[in-house]
């Protein structure tokens, strides 16, 4: 086994791929004997591995054609001061995890000043979803892409992209959702008459909370207007802390906000549904067994393009199944009501609540790989440094 040590180039733009990279470099310093050193941009996983992040990687979890406009002066000395400083490191490999607005804009720069150099992408982009072309766009700059979805080999290889390899989801292997699971499989529905937790999840960027608490205050009205006395509990990250807490200062009926990781998933324990916003989240969710209706609202822009967009769902349950799972409500058709009906029927005991669990149990069957994905990461990584004779 190859003692050489190695420089790992990484960059990370949102909460969810920081820790899918810090996973799969967990994994290469088990399997590699050598030292492995990170450069690049992350968060607070990637920094656990040794990474000292070029700048805050927040500024990157941006949302809507709108918003990057307007920071996009910012962004582009973004895209130059990253690309500068790999190309400077010179490392053996690069690593981009998914947002790739600004990922793949670096990894054609450093492509560019360093044409020999691996370009691994982890979470192939959904080419599947709209702009196909970006699937054979890729080949110049990108030489393996790493999967989180069973579906996307099948497409990449349909649409002439770079070999793709699906390598299971994270999430699967996350302690506390194999907890959560096991201990919902294991409880009983609540008696009718008895008190529900609707656990409420509007995203983890601004644009998404902005958009979505108000139809979410105005679904638990409803919701206590029509069953009487429910709990709600809203779990949010720490940086959008004080805009919650802003939004719902003045309402008559407000939620339990809550902070961290511990509160969050004791809430995913204790909840009898959940209205939350379409996302990663979703998917926690079914893996987690907690019955969810999804939501989105985007910005003006994207409306206008609806008309592109060839997916026919936004739920990631429901692409994985290949069937509708998880009801979904977008943009003009998102309204308290829908969300009041569907909270009911899921915190209950019902035919749709059944369904969707059944359902849950089919995105798991699919889901499943001999490795955790991290793992099975780092061993494509370390056959392409080898292959290119890197180890």
């Amino acid at each position: 086994m190859s003692e050489k040590p190695l420089k790992i180039a990484v960059i990370a733009g949102e909460v969810s791929g920081d820790l899918l990279g810090a996973d799969l470099i967990a994994a290469l310093k088990q399997r590699h004997a050598g030292r492995v050193d990170v450069i690049g941009v992350g968060g607070e996983a990637l920094a656990g591995q040794g990474l000292q992040s070029l700048f805050d990687f927040s500024e990157l979890s941006i949302m809507g054609i709108t918003q990057v406009l307007s920071k996009l002066p910012r962004l582009i000395k973004l895209i130059s001061v990253t690309s500068d400083a790999i190309i400077a490191a010179k490392p053996d490999l690069l690593l981009i995890v998914d947002s790739p607005d600004f990922t793949h804009r670096v990894a054609k720069r450093v492509r560019k000043a360093l044409p020999d150099l691996p370009v691994v992408n982890y979470v192939c982009p959904s080419v599947w979803a709209w702009k196909e072309y970006r699937a054979k766009a890729m080949l110049p700059y990108v030489d393996e892409v790493l999967a989180v979805l069973p579906f996307e080999p099948q497409v990449m290889e349909r649409l002439g992209g770079p070999k793709t390899h699906f390598i299971g989801h994270r999430l699967t292997t996350h302690a506390e959702i194999l907890r959560v699971r096991e201990a919902r499989k294991a409880r009983s529905v609540r008696a009718v008459g008895d008190e529900r937790t609707i656990l409420l999840l509007p995203g983890s960027r601004g644009a998404e909370i902005t958009q979505l608490l108000p139809v979410f205050g105005a679904a638990m009205e409803e919701y206590v207007a029509r069953n009487g006395k429910t709990r709600f509990v809203l779990p949010t990250v720490p940086r959008q802390e004080a805009r919650v807490r802003g939004m719902t200062a003045s309402w008559a009926l407000r939620p339990e906000i809550l902070l961290g990781d511990e509160a969050k998933w004791k809430a995913f324990e204790e909840a009898d549904a959940a209205i939350a916003a379409s996302g990663t989240v979703i998917l926690e969710l079914a893996l987690a067994y907690v019955p969810v209706v999804s939501t989105y609202k985007g910005d003006w822009i994207i409306r206008m393009m609806a008309n592109r967009i060839k997916v026919w769902t936004g739920a990631l349950p429901n692409l994985i199944a290949d069937y509708a799972i998880v009801p979904e409500y977008f943009n003009d058709v998102l309204r308290p009501a829908s969300l009041v009906r569907w909270a009911e029927r899921l915190s209950s005991n019902t035919p749709q609540r059944a369904t969707m669990l059944s359902g849950y149990d089919d995105v798991w069957n699919r889901l499943q790989t001999d490795l955790p994905a991290g793992e099975a990461g780092a061993d494509l990584v370390l056959s392409l440094l080898a292959r290119r004779g890197r180890l």
